[in-house]
């Protein structure tokens, strides 16, 4: 029987993680057929041994078409390629490092979609697992009343967490720009969105880990980086012109509070290269003499 769903999950060092994350999609209950594309990015750890064993040893290990790359293809390419593997007419979305809790969520997700053809994808409330080991209630999006249109999800940003999506496998073409952006999900949401509505369902049937993901431990100026490479992708691609618009607009809004990031992070920066500059004029006129060198050193210290 062909399947009807595909589930998408890439992976790169997640050891730690990968094996629940699995054995959450293995579990679920479907009166469909399911393929699950999994993509190993050149894992340098143990991943790779893990989804061998449980391939060779879960009930529904078959399910799984495993990718192991031989080099490291980077997040974006490896996204694209599980995509292109995808065969279903719906894929679902599981990162490496999340995974679902609920064994009826695919069968939800999809008959809702079966049912409402005006609807291109479906998400859902997530759960936040804390590096402390604590399960939460969501507390890094809220969904807005009106979140079903592309307008609101191009002038809010990205309200939808990766392990709750399920959509329609209609994209045939990824664009360059898609491959080039830094953020993939918010990306791939807008281009799906262009062709129907997104349904929220108030279930809780995924986990997603705090704390632990590409971006959780960047900067403040590398995230803002990010997101002006992704609305530049972004502006490149999009052909409606009211959603170029919005995404304009925060890429504006985004350039203004870099400027402001920078000059309130890095000004002390500018003044204490004067200390350097001192201190390197020391160090140079009495090489000779290390103890010399740090007792001025703390001194000017203890002078700021």
């Amino acid at each position: 029987m062909p399947p009807l769903v595909s589930v998408v999950m890439i992976t790169y060092g997640q050891e730690n993680y990968i094996r629940k994350a699995v054995e959450s999609i293995l579990m679920q209950k479907c009166d469909f057929a399911v393929e699950f594309v999994l993509a190993n990015d050149c894992s340098p750890d143990g991943t790779h041994h893990v989804i061998e064993d449980i391939i060779k040893n879960h009930p529904n290990g078959s399910w799984i078409k495993y990718f192991r790359h031989e080099h490291n293809l980077g997040m974006m390419s490896n996204f694209i390629f599980a995509l292109k593997q995808c065969s279903g007419s719906y894929i679902a979305m599981c990162e490496g490092d999340d995974y679902w809790t609920d064994p009826l969520k695919l069968q939800k997700q999809v008959s809702f979609l079966d049912a409402n053809p005006e609807y291109v994808l479906c998400f859902h409330q997530v759960d936040l697992l804390n590096l402390n080991g604590d399960i939460v209630d969501d507390f890094i999006t809220k969904v807005p009343e009106d979140y079903e249109t592309i307008e609101t999800l191009a002038s809010l940003g990205n309200y939808i967490h990766t392990p709750s999506v399920v959509f329609r496998n209609i994209i045939r073409k990824f664009p360059f720009e898609f491959e080039l952006s830094p953020i993939g999900d918010y990306f791939l949401y807008l281009m799906l969105a262009e062709h129907g509505k997104l349904k929220f369902l108030q279930e809780k049937m995924a986990v997603y880990r705090h704390g632990v993901g590409v971006f959780s431990s960047t900067s403040e100026i590398a995230i803002t980086k990010n997101n002006l490479k992704l609305f530049t992708c972004l502006l490149s691609y999009l052909n409606n012109e009211e959603t170029k618009k919005i995404i304009l607009k925060r890429h504006f809004k985004i350039l203004s509070y870099l400027e402001e990031s920078i000059h309130n992070n890095y000004s002390n920066s500018f003044v204490s290269n004067h200390s350097f500059f001192r201190f390197l004029k020391i160090i140079r006129s009495d090489y000779k003499s290390p103890k010399k060198i740090a007792r001025t050193i703390l001194n000017n210290l203890l002078k700021r």
